[in-house]
């Protein structure tokens, strides 16, 4: 597990701009990632004069009418002998909060992850003449340097090997991908759904491979949606939302660069999800998003090399929990001297609910 957070930046960012930093969070919050996003969006096609590219067969772009640009962008590709409906829910879905999507079919429905692949990359060429067309609504308006892929099943391990392919890749969200024995040595942030129950493509033959065999220098997530099957990350509205937020959670972190959604991913989505019924993790990010520390408890020394002391006189609840939402410890405080032992566990940054608070804890 990487070490996700730094001390040095903790006290850096907490001593000369704490104002300026949480104000601009603000608006980031769970409750902001719903299903539409705040923005209108309309539709392209190759009627409305878009390149027909090669390597894939006819496409759909999806943008936002009323945001600011440049917009970041993501290139989606659907599974083996399906079509581009079975994934377009995600095209309105990012649109409404601001990424322009290309949704496209393939050549033939038959095609395996590797012309998939050329499929994405080739969709992102399109986006990129879509950037200079003269008549085009979205001349100018993309950031050429923020492109994304995603894929479901066949096309999900595609889009891992795109980003093996075109080291100009941001990110990758793979969605219940199929490819046996992959080779994903790539740099692209990952965000890999999958479903406990899926027959297709079994997680222990297929999603679990891709996040092992993804290099651990790369920031990496899986999310196994418990009881889940095949088809479980089609939308943005599987596992009850959860696709929908973690996937617009990682766009806006990894390609869109906004560190404001590093707490959205480590202290709600990952911390004890009810939708999970496995998680992997291995990514870092900033704390640009930290709220103020407002708690009427405080703990110390934090870090800590195990003991933590809580700094109230009241009784408490505690748990605590890993970075990926396990819970590794609970009890109960009572008495004078309040103390919370963490020397059995390695290191890194835990969770530590106190009541209803949660306090981040760095355990050298």
């Amino acid at each position: 597990m990487k070490k996700t957070y730094f001390l040095a930046l903790l006290l850096f960012v907490t001593a000369i701009a704490p104002t300026t930093i949480y104000a601009q969070c603000d608006d980031v919050t769970v409750e902001s990632l719903t299903n539409p996003g705040p923005y209108d969006v309309a539709t392209l096609t190759e009627a409305d004069g878009i390149r027909n590219g090669p390597d894939y067969f006819g496409a759909t772009i999806y943008y936002p009418t009323d945001a600011s640009p440049p917009y970041a962008s993501i290139a989606i590709v659907p599974g083996f002998n399906s079509f581009p409906e079975s994934v377009e829910q995600w095209g309105p879905f990012y649109a409404s909060h601001g990424i322009v999507t290309i949704i496209i079919g393939t050549n033939s429905i038959f095609d395996f992850p590797e012309a998939r692949a050329e499929g994405l990359i080739d969709a992102l060429e399109t986006l990129r003449q879509e950037n200079t067309r003269d008549s085009s609504p979205l001349e100018g308006a993309l950031d050429e340097t923020k492109f994304a892929v995603s894929g479901w099943s066949m096309g999900g391990g595609g889009a891992q090997r795109a980003a093996v392919l075109d080291t100009a890749i941001k990110g990758v969200v793979a969605l219940c991908p199929w490819l046996p024995n992959p080779t994903l040595n790539h740099a692209a942030p990952v965000l890999i759904l999958s479903g406990e129950n899926d027959p297709t493509a079994p997680p222990a033959q297929h999603a679990n491979v891709h996040y092992n065999n993804t290099p651990d220098a790369t920031n990496k997530l899986l999310f196994e949606i418990e009881n889940g099957n095949h088809s479980v990350a089609n939308t943005p509205n599987g596992g009850n939302g959860v696709t929908g937020r973690l996937a617009l959670s990682w766009l806006k972190l990894y390609v869109e660069a906004n560190d404001c959604y590093c707490p959205i991913l480590n202290d709600n989505l990952l911390v004890d999800p009810p939708a999970a019924s496995m998680v992997l993790s291995s990514f870092e990010c900033e704390l640009l998003g930290l709220e103020e520390n407002t708690f009427d408890v405080s703990v110390f020394p934090n870090p800590t090399d195990g003991i933590i002391n809580l700094n109230t006189l009241n009784d408490v609840n505690y748990k605590v929990y890993s970075t990926v939402g396990q819970l590794v410890l609970e009890g109960t405080l009572i008495g004078n001297t309040k103390q919370i032992d963490l020397s059995a566990f390695a290191q890194g940054i835990y969770h530590v609910r106190i009541n209803d608070e949660m306090i981040r804890v760095i355990k050298n």
